[in-house]
């Protein structure tokens, strides 16, 4: 009989095994449909996402920006200075920060992303919100995804902001409460809406249930959505989860609309 340390046990080989028809799977499905970019749909190799010429129009937003609300300033104006639309309305939340400009190659990722199921975007675009976050994710004991009102969400079948949340947790290590914040009631799309319009529209939209408010209490949640506009819908998510006690919140966000006109400084 062999010995005990001897015998080898079956768990690596089944684990090789499957890793290895996952791997077949992938290959299969990558011959019967091939990737292609997300937004000039030009045939891609594997897990890129973009193609080289899309990926060169990319916007990634970097230093100078307002260390409140991530608006890029067009040169450093040294630190702690906050931009004029910080000083005049103060947000809800903490910080803000996005992954990129909301331009026309963004729009293309996060329109696959939502309504054609590229859910194979999301740990690309939650990898580069992870380094845009870096310094609220260090802080931060969970990440909370901005919800869908359960109607839209079976309509469309998937949660974009769950999924990027879901990528950024792979690198950050942060947890995701799925579920801790709630769409109280269906709104219509923010989409024309006017500043105004759209606040009115997601007021009192947002609520954490009674029953996850413990997990929210004296927590530092970091609030995730794909597109941060005119920032109204954070905004009401932020006063949701500061009304449940949350000790401070930040927003993360893959793309914002930055105005050349008013960029400032």
């Amino acid at each position: 009989m062999p010995k005990a340390d001897a015998i080898e046990h079956p768990a690596p080989r089944w684990r090789a095994l499957w890793r290895g028809g996952g791997r077949a799977l992938a290959a299969l499905r990558d011959l019967a449909l091939p990737p292609v970019c997300a937004s000039c749909r030009d045939p891609l190799g594997a897990g890129e996402g973009l193609c080289p010429a899309c990926w060169s129009r990319m916007s990634f937003i970097a230093p100078p920006y307002c260390p409140r609300l991530g608006i890029p300033f067009v040169y450093d104006p040294g630190p702690g200075l906050l931009s004029m639309e910080a000083i005049a309305s103060p947000p809800t939340y903490d910080r803000a920060r996005a992954a990129v400009r909301y331009d026309d190659v963004a729009r293309d990722l996060v329109h696959a992303l939502k309504y054609a199921d590229r859910l194979d975007l999301a740990p690309i675009m939650g990898g580069w919100m992870a380094r845009a976050g870096h310094e609220l994710l260090a802080d931060a004991d969970a990440l909370v995804p901005v919800p869908l009102h359960w109607r839209r969400q079976w309509s469309r079948r998937t949660n974009q902001s769950a999924a990027l949340a879901a990528g950024i947790a792979r690198i950050a290590a942060v947890p995701v409460l799925h579920g801790a914040l709630r769409r109280a009631r269906a709104t219509p799309q923010q989409v024309g809406l006017s500043k105004n319009e759209r606040a009115v529209n997601v007021q009192g939209a947002f609520r954490v249930p009674p029953e996850r408010k413990a997990e929210i209490a004296g927590r530092r949640v970091v609030l995730v959505d794909d597109v941060l506009t005119s920032g109204a819908t954070v905004e009401a998510c932020a006063k949701a989860l500061s009304r449940a006690g949350a000790a401070h919140v930040d927003v993360l966000v893959f793309a914002r609309v930055v105005s050349p006109a008013r960029t400032p400084i």
